[in-house]
């Protein structure tokens, strides 16, 4: 299947903008399953000040404001070829060793309620856990949108009992971890089934199993990931994969509007 992809961000300022940084992690990555056909990146109102792989190769662009900008527009598009792996990706790759995703983060260190929720999973190996893990939280932690913060941590989402998918992501690395599994954040697109219209990019999780590797976990969806995602961004939470991430001065008010558009490719 081919996905093409259509992404515009577009920050508006009340005020001249006088010094501003963006970091983009925009572009899907090459992997098992996921071939990227074409791609291009453009941003109106900063200039680009460097261009990296980070330790967990995900192709990062570093732009500086324009000094007095008032709009900021990121466009991003392409096309990519998916194929089915089941939610596979495959063996751990990169010099980031896998025990580092074995280490807690302030968005992802269990408590109470992730500890309660690990308590509860059954399964006869590590892959049949992480299956009723993921369907644990997904009954747990009701998807809700425009009720939870940025800035919440696992435990934040099972106290509240709803979230969206970064928060469930969170909770279920959370709970990955301390079912002694590296875990990861994924950011990336999904095409829902029957709209080409998306409200924002998607966050789902993947766990490492001996003898697969890395597997995919959708618990929003309560799925493992197919060919309708395209894995843009890796991470320990989501800090470390968020799609657009930045800081500015100036007491300028920001609004924000994002277009999405994923159709699928005959």
């Amino acid at each position: 299947m081919r996905l093409a992809i259509n992404h515009t961000t577009r920050y508006t300022y009340s005020a001249p903008v006088p010094y501003g940084v963006q970091q983009i992690r925009l572009y899907p990555k090459p992997t098992r399953g996921q071939t990227v056909v074409d791609w291009a990146i453009t941003v109106e109102g900063a200039t680009k000040q460097v261009e990296f792989d980070d330790h967990h190769r995900n192709h990062v662009i570093l732009f500086g404001f324009d000094a007095g900008v008032t709009e900021l527009v990121i466009r991003s598009r392409g096309v990519v070829e998916m194929a089915d792996t089941a939610g596979i990706v495959g063996p751990h790759e990169g010099l980031t060793p896998l025990w580092l995703f074995q280490r807690a983060t302030d968005h992802t260190r269990a408590g109470k309620g992730c500890r309660e929720i690990v308590r509860a999973v059954e399964g006869d190996n590590d892959l049949a856990r992480l299956h009723d893990l993921s369907a644990r939280v997904h009954g747990a932690i009701t998807y809700e949108t425009g009720k939870s913060e940025v800035v919440w941590t696992a435990e934040d989402a099972v106290a509240a009992g709803h979230g969206v998918c970064q928060d469930h992501a969170h909770v279920f690395i959370a709970c990955a971890r301390t079912m002694g599994l590296p875990a990861r954040y994924v950011s990336g697109y999904l095409r829902m089934d029957g709209q080409d219209e998306q409200s924002a990019t998607h966050a789902w999780a993947e766990a490492h199993v001996e003898g697969l590797g890395w597997v995919g976990f959708d618990v929003s969806n309560a799925i493992s990931p197919d060919t309708r995602y395209v894995r843009v961004a890796t991470g320990l939470d989501y800090t470390e994969a968020a799609p657009v991430i930045g800081h500015r001065y100036g007491p300028a008010e920001e609004n924000m509007a994002v277009s999405l558009r994923v159709t699928q490719q005959q």
